[in-house]
């Protein structure tokens, strides 16, 4: 797995995600459970993750729609 995307804002990585899924890609949102161990208060990003042989699609496909 490649992370190739971080942000503390839910909202534009559940949109990144779309974006992928969209391109074919699957992504995996990683440390989405830790904001109730961090009392909710976004101090740590979630990771959005794809496969090792997707990374270079879809940092493409981020890019072009210029969320690189």
């Amino acid at each position: 797995m490649r992370v190739v995307a971080s942000s503390n804002d839910q909202i534009r990585l559940s949109f990144l995600a779309a974006l992928l899924a969209d391109a074919g890609i699957g992504c995996v949102l990683l440390d989405q459970h830790i904001s109730a161990m961090e009392g909710s208060i976004g101090a740590f990003p979630r990771r959005l993750a794809v496969a090792t042989d997707d990374e270079t699609r879809a940092r493409r496909v981020l890019r072009e729609a210029g969320e690189a």
